[in-house]
């Protein structure tokens, strides 16, 4: 698929606020139907799949491609819950050819960018998205954990990312749990001190950090143990929260990664 005039340009690249996560507008879900069409697949397709994911059996009193099938098709997207729209974009993704793949996810990444949708399609998956600095420090902080072989962390970073991209409903909890627990990693290889808890290890060895990060630290450290792990009813934290959280987490995952990687080499 040839690149268009905008994009060769650079005309079309600004990125809106995000706005929707919980919610699938019309226009994504047609614009899903066109852009599958435009990769050279007919309605029978999107119906087979989009059916698969319903789980509905297609209308058998529909045989022509155009109006009849596609009609369906349209009116199935048209109906079903919004987190259903986001598992026919991954099975779409599962059932193309390979050598569309990275057509088809560049097109609906496009849409989502565009459009201020909180979703990304990655590898096949939907998974939450966050501001370019958001994103960018989520690239970064798993790319340093990989150099600096703090697997264990990684996992937990990537655990944070799956938690906030559950459908229908995000485990908020989860995500601050899992990225907090990434920094607590790195912090004990920091230290060489495996036992103790981020709260507790932050109070032994404050000079991990510059201060006041210290301090920093200690409240990322209270405001997990009160909004992750002890909840009270009607506490309960939000998006934006959960973000911030694993914004900062991540930030100083990557220092202290790094300040890991420095003391190896010595």
């Amino acid at each position: 698929m040839n690149r268009p005039f905008s994009k060769r340009q650079g005309l079309n690249n600004q990125e809106k606020e995000i706005s929707i996560r919980n919610g699938a507008p019309q226009e994504l879900r047609e614009y899903i139907v066109q852009t599958v069409e435009s990769l050279g697949y007919g309605p029978a397709f999107s119906r087979q799949v989009i059916c698969r994911v319903l789980r509905k059996v297609p209308d058998r009193d529909n045989w022509t491609p155009y109006p009849n099938i596609y009609n369906e098709v349209v009116d199935l997207m048209t109906d079903c819950e919004w987190f259903y729209v986001y598992d026919i974009i991954e099975e779409i993704y599962e059932k193309i050819k390979p050598e569309l793949k990275e057509v088809f996810e560049a097109e609906i990444n496009d849409y989502f960018i565009l459009n201020g949708i909180g979703w990304k399609l990655k590898n096949g998956l939907i998974e939450y998205r966050g501001n370019e600095n958001f994103e960018q420090e989520l690239n970064t902080v798993v790319s340093v954990l990989d150099e600096a072989n703090l697997q264990t962390a990684k996992t937990e970073i990537r655990e944070a990312i799956n938690d906030l991209s559950r459908r229908p409903n995000a485990d908020i909890t989860g995500s601050i749990q899992h990225s907090v627990a990434s920094l607590e990693c790195v912090a004990r290889e920091v230290t060489g001190d495996i036992s103790l808890t981020l709260g507790a290890l932050i109070k032994k060895r404050p000079d991990i950090v510059p201060k006041p990060i210290d301090d920093v630290i200690s409240k990322i450290w209270g405001f997990s143990s009160e909004q992750g792990r002890h909840l009270r009813e009607g506490k309960e934290p939000n998006y934006e929260e959960a973000e911030l959280i694993v914004g900062l987490s991540a930030t100083l995952t990557i220092y202290l990664s790094k300040k890991h990687i420095a003391n190896s080499e010595i």
